[in-house]
């Protein structure tokens, strides 16, 4: 029984030896022909020509904007007066669109214009040179001089010394005058100006405050009735206080210097002439002479070189009082459609900040920014462009690369770049800002 057992046994592992053995020959086999097999393919891959893979289209997302466009600010600020053009309206080049109020700056040219014609004039006169009127004055008080210092060498005649005495009593007289104050008959009649001018300033007054809130009530002719009507009482007023008034001291020692003046050319005349007396009478003939040999000679150089200064200057002036006024107006740079009109009149306008968006739309462009780095590269100018657009299925148009700009932004962590793309025939349905589908082939 244990032979038996153990040549069953040993037959058992004999088969299972012959098994394994097969399979491991088998499978040797088959990892030999299926690496002959990826050989072939290797060599026939290598043998068959290379396929190229078509590049694929370029596409890129942009707006219908016109060829010109503008978007417009105040160079002053200010608040608005005028506003003639509504949104959605065609302008030329020129017209108005917004007008500030300006009156200070009307002031401010009017003056400048009156200082120009003033400097002007003196540049006129100076190059005119003396007229003969100015020379024949000059003339006569060179003679008047001379006649003076003839007088002193002869003495005082009977004749200039009655004069003399007529001018001293004069003076006393009007200082007298002075001292005691105005006649009743002035003070009445500065009494009645003063009383007409209070009721017509109260007239004016009334008719004033009925408008006075009205909000153009600087225009209006009350204010300035209100206003002639006050400088009429300030100057009645002002004539009622000096009738009344006790005598300046100036004025009375004004008065009192013209007594002893004329005293003392009455003293001079009785009393013969001094060497002093004579030689200050010889300057003054001098003084005149050479005041008749300056206006005969006319202005110098310099003079005229000072005067065109201050007309240069003048001009200036004007020019940057135009420029002020001009810079409260609003004008279209370009015939082209206004868009976008902010503000309305009696609003505050500050300088510098958008209130105005002009189109040209007589043409229009598309505007992409979304071209990648990697397809920037093969967008060049004049190449063609197929247009498609969200709002007008079925509407495709060929478009020109018109430019490329060469700096890229970064967008969401991409590189992108912006190009141009003219749309040489449009459609009338196209409109600004509307979506467009751009694709290069």
């Amino acid at each position: 029984m244990h032979r038996k057992t153990l040549a069953i046994l040993l037959a058992v592992l004999m088969i299972a030896g012959l098994t394994v053995g097969g399979a491991l020959v088998f499978a040797q086999e088959r990892a030999d022909a299926t690496q002959a097999e990826a050989a072939d393919a290797v060599a026939q891959e290598a043998a068959a020509p290379a396929v190229e893979s078509a590049p694929r289209a370029v596409i890129a997302k942009g707006a219908v904007m016109p060829v010109q466009r503008a978007m417009l600010s105040m160079a002053s600020g200010g608040i608005v007066a005028e506003a003639p053009v509504r949104e959605g309206e065609q302008v030329k080049a020129g017209d108005l669109i917004l007008r500030l109020r300006n009156e200070r700056q009307q002031a401010a040219l009017a003056e400048a214009e009156a200082g120009l014609a003033a400097a002007q004039a003196q540049l006129e006169t100076l190059k005119a040179g003396a007229r003969s009127e100015e020379i024949a004055a000059a003339q006569a008080g060179l003679e008047a001089a001379q006649a003076r210092v003839a007088r002193l060498q002869e003495g005082g005649r009977e004749g200039d010394v009655a004069a003399a005495r007529a001018n001293v009593v004069a003076a006393q007289a009007a200082l007298a005058r002075l001292n005691q104050g105005a006649d009743e008959n002035t003070k009445i009649a500065a009494q009645a100006d003063l009383a007409n001018a209070e009721a017509a300033l109260r007239n004016a007054q009334a008719a004033y405050d009925r408008v006075k809130d009205q909000p153009n009530v600087g225009m209006l002719p009350q204010s300035l009735q209100l206003e002639q009507a006050s400088n009429a009482y300030s100057a009645a007023k002002a004539r009622w206080d000096e009738v009344n008034a006790a005598p300046k001291a100036d004025r009375v020692a004004q008065a009192n210097a013209g007594v002893k003046q004329a005293q003392a050319e009455l003293d001079r005349l009785l009393d013969p002439a001094t060497a002093a007396s004579l030689a200050e009478a010889e300057a003054a003939v001098r003084q005149a002479q050479a005041q008749v040999d300056l206006l005969k000679s006319g202005a110098r150089q310099q003079e005229i070189a000072a005067a065109e200064a201050a007309v240069a200057q003048a001009e200036a002036g004007v020019r940057q009082a135009h420029a002020a006024l001009n810079d409260t107006e609003l004008r279209a740079p370009f015939a082209g459609l206004l868009a976008v009109l902010a503000p309305r009149v009696g609003e505050q306008v500050a300088p510098g900040a958008p209130v105005a968006e002009i189109g040209d739309v007589s043409g229009w462009q598309v505007e992409t920014d979304d071209l990648s780095e990697l397809d920037v590269v093969r967008v060049q100018g004049g190449a063609e462009v197929n247009l498609t657009f969200d709002a007008i299925p079925g509407l495709e148009l060929r478009g020109v690369v018109e430019r490329v700009q060469p700096k890229g932004e970064k967008k969401l962590g991409d590189m992108t770049y912006t190009a141009i793309i003219r749309i040489p025939e449009g459609d009338p349905r196209l409109l600004w800002n509307m979506t467009a589908i751009a694709t290069l082939p």
